[in-house]
């Protein structure tokens, strides 16, 4: 059921922002950092629902995600669309965790195990790292080469189309951090973890008009 805001079913005057619910893991952190960034830069409401009426009348949609990639996929079946973690790796062609997994293709990659050029490193990558700006982007308004951001994943994006890549992010070797194409943008790292600058990216996704 819809949390978090006014019914845009009933109100649709403010924007909405729906960030959709698909059993897969808690969405009460991403739900609180965007609620707290809404009421910041006057973002409109911010909803928390798995009903695809909701999710179809709102102005911005988010797929969160934590677990598998074929357990998200499973599970869920023209407006600014984020996808953070795993739910920007649905957004590739194929995914290959436990098995090969059919994404949304709307990003030109394949999502394959981690695996650094130092054997040492451990997988998962799992902590703060750098960003890489590679492509300006208005969701990266304020957000410079060398800025943290909060990574907890074991597969990652392998571009085919290098010029969907905004970010990366050294571990050993590139790891895309950032994608986006026309009004979709993804990330890899939790933003509604990674303090100042991922809630400065919340807040340019609320106010961005594609």
């Amino acid at each position: 059921s819809a949390q978090g805001g006014r019914d845009p079913v009933d109100q649709g005057c403010a924007l909405t922002t729906v960030l959709i619910d698909y059993d897969s893991g808690n969405l009460h952190s991403a739900q609180k950092a965007f609620e707290r960034m809404a009421a910041e830069v006057d973002g409109g409401d911010i909803i928390v629902t798995g009903d695809p009426d909701v999710v179809a009348k709102a102005d911005r949609i988010v797929l969160p995600g934590d677990g598998a990639f074929p357990h998200c996929h499973a599970e869920l079946h023209a407006v600014p669309f984020m996808g953070i973690c795993v739910g920007m790796q649905m957004l590739a062609k194929r995914g290959f965790e436990y098995e090969e997994t059919p994404g949304f293709g709307w990003i030109d990659a394949d999502i394959r195990k981690i695996k650094p050029s130092d054997p040492t490193l451990p997988v998962p990558h799992m902590g703060w790292n750098d960003l890489v700006i590679d492509v300006p982007h208005p969701v990266l308004d304020g957000i410079k080469t060398g800025d943290h951001t909060y990574f907890v994943h074991s597969y990652a994006m392998q571009m085919s189309d290098p010029a969907q890549r905004l970010a990366h992010c050294d571990y050993a070797g590139d790891i895309t951090a950032i994608v986006g194409r026309d009004t979709i943008i993804g990330m890899q790292f939790h933003p509604e973890k990674s303090q100042d600058a991922g809630l400065r990216m919340i807040a340019n996704f609320l106010t961005w008009t594609p």
